[in-house]
This record gives structure tokens, sequence and C-alpha cells, in this order.
């Protein structure tokens, strides 16, 4: 018998349902159990429900199984992975949490909750801790994490080490996004071929945000933002993997170029996330080639998992400027949810 963990994959015949079992076949801690799927997929093999996109086959072990109803009575695991549109993650997140399932969403939904962190095992694994007070505040036995936007991410993970060597007063940031990041079929091949999209809707206002709540505290029964100011351009681009994010930063302190560049090469993740099966190592990967990075060659550096900086240099009206990039369904979706469960099975919060 089994010594993993048993979870579940909510809406699994999407993208990134597919994403988390790509990354869930032969994790060493979690073994899959259940997929769920919309009422046109019950009862189906997964196989016949799932039309696959990832680019290796679909795992063996998941072809046979059959779809469930995406209710806890369906899929009464420990841990859940939600791949929900934020619309029916409203209703169907918290009640996996009141049935004692721990979620590991990649919802939007529950994100700007006071007492719901948006996690990152490489940033904040300190915000974990809201778990025993989201709880008490909810009456859960289980409980709700997320991980962030898919393009607020790899522009956190840069600012982090800054943000703690120097601080940040202000961010400037454009986006260049790619097409797998608005899910399947996405956008209409007429609107994206030989074009740049300079509108996504919400998108603007996640970056904005979601970076200063990640680098924020828990202060009392909530999560207090960090006190600076973002400014976001959002645009879709013609690539298929990979968010490209370019910004300008202006430091708390000023110092040079050579330590903000040693302060993003030499960045670790906290000990307690630093061996999990999903780690980044290392981190941050600095290139300095003057055309790089770009999405097709570094998006999967670390497996995935990693964030790829580069042309960092002075910046004649703020501080410094650079260019970063991450996986947008590995690090920014599904395998952020996956190395969260780690984090939060290492803390004691799923068993």
């Amino acid at each position: 018998m089994s010594d993993r963990i048993p979870v579940a994959v909510l809406a699994a015949t999407g993208s990134v349902g597919q994403r988390f079992i790509q990354l869930l076949d032969g994790h060493p801690m979690f073994e899959v159990v259940a997929l769920t799927a919309s009422d046109r997929s019950v009862g189906l093999l997964f196989s016949q429900a799932c039309h696959w996109i990832i680019s290796s086959d679909m795992p063996e072990w998941a072809r046979n199984m059959i779809v469930k109803p995406t209710e806890p009575s369906s899929a009464a695991v420990p841990l859940v992975f939600s791949a929900l549109p934020a619309d029916a993650a409203k209703e169907v997140e918290p009640a996996f949490a009141q049935a004692g399932s721990m979620v590991c969403s990649n919802a939007s939904t529950y994100r700007m909750e006071p007492d719901v962190s948006i996690l990152f095992p490489e940033v904040n694994p300190e915000q974990a801790h809201i778990i025993p007070i989201q709880r008490r505040l909810r009456g859960w036995s289980g409980g709700i994490i997320t991980n962030s936007n898919c393009t607020s991410t790899g522009l956190t993970v840069a600012l982090k080490p800054l943000y703690d060597a120097f601080g940040i007063k202000k961010v400037f940031a454009v986006s260049m996004q790619a097409l797998s990041g608005a899910g399947y079929p996405g956008v209409p091949s007429l609107d994206i071929i030989d074009n740049v999209v300079p509108y996504i809707k919400g998108e603007e206002e996640k970056v904005e945000i979601e970076p200063r709540k990640m680098l924020g505290r828990v202060e009392g029964d909530a999560i207090v933002n960090a006190d600076f100011a973002v400014s976001a351009h959002t645009n879709r681009v013609p690539v298929v993997d990979g968010h490209t994010v370019v910004f300008s930063v202006e430091l708390g302190q000023k110092t040079s170029l050579e330590q903000v560049m040693d302060a993003l090469r030499s960045y670790q993740a906290p000990e307690v996330s630093r061996d999990l099966p999903s780690a980044p190592k290392p981190v941050i990967v600095l290139r300095d080639e003057a055309d790089r990075p770009q999405p097709r060659l570094d998006r999967m550096t670390g497996r995935g998992m990693a964030t790829v900086v580069g042309r960092v240099r002075p910046d004649s009206i703020y501080d410094y400027k650079m260019v970063t990039l991450s996986h947008n369904t590995i690090r920014g979706a599904a395998g952020g949810s996956v190395y969260n469960a780690e984090l939060l099975v290492k803390l004691g919060y799923v068993k």
C-alpha cells in the first residue's frame, strides 16, 4: 500500500488540470486518486473526456480513471489541487475546505482575502501560518491556499531579494504574456497572429496588488501588504509558454549595480522550502547575455520552476531595470500549487 498522500485534481480536463496531472505523475509525496470535471464529463474515462494538449503523453494511470463530480463527497481526500475557473471556485473551494480538505488553488477567487495567503515557498513560506487563523475565522477543518497570478510570479521572485536588501519604493512593469495563460482554446488565431493584444481583463490590477501581498506579512488575523507602489501594463503576445516581464524599480536606498546583481544571484529560498521536491535550485538564474532571457530558450530552466533574470542595468528615471521570465503554466500555475502543497505537508498542515 502506498504511503503517499491521496489527492484530487479539480477541473482536471482543462489546460492547468492537465499540467497538474503531468507534474503529479510519479510524485514522491502525492498520489492522485480522483479527477473531477464538469457534468458533461462525469462518468467517462478521463481519456474519453480530456482533449490532451500537453507535449508529454497522458499518464497511463490517468487514462482509465473515471471522472467524478466536483464535490467533496466524490473526492474525500486530505489535499485537492484546484484548476477551477474563478466563478466555479467561489462555491466549490470553500465546500472542500469545510469538509476538511486543504485546497491548493490556482484560481484568483480568494487571493485577495486577508486571511488567505498567496503562498510562494521560495519567497514567503511564513505566510502558511495564516492557516490556523483562517480555520478559526471560517470554521474550517481544511483551508485554502492560493498561488499567484502567473504574471506576478517571476516579477515577485525578482523583487524579493531587492526588497530584502534595499527596500522598494516603486515598480513600473510591462508584461508580454504567453498564449497558454489564456487557457485552451484561448485567443483566436486571427486575433494574435502578427499581433500584440494590449489588454487582458483584470490582469493589470492583479499585477499591481499581488506582489505587494506576497511580500507582506501576517499581522493579527490578516496579511498586510508591503508598502510600495506598482504600475503595470499587460499584453498578450504570440508566444506559447513563458511570461516575460520587463520592469524598472526605485529602491529604498541607493546601491551599486554590482550589489543589485549580487543580491539576485545569491538569493536562496528559506531553509524550510529549499529541499522540497519542486524547489528550484537556484531560485533565480541570472543571465549575462545582452539578449536573454527568451521564452523559447529559457522557460524550462529548473524544470520550469526557476525564475530567469537578465539585462540588469541602470535606469534613467528609476534606479535599475531588468527582464524576468517564468514558465506560466508550471511555476505560475500547477507547479506553484504542487510546491505549495509540499510545503504544507512539511509544516504539518496536510497529513
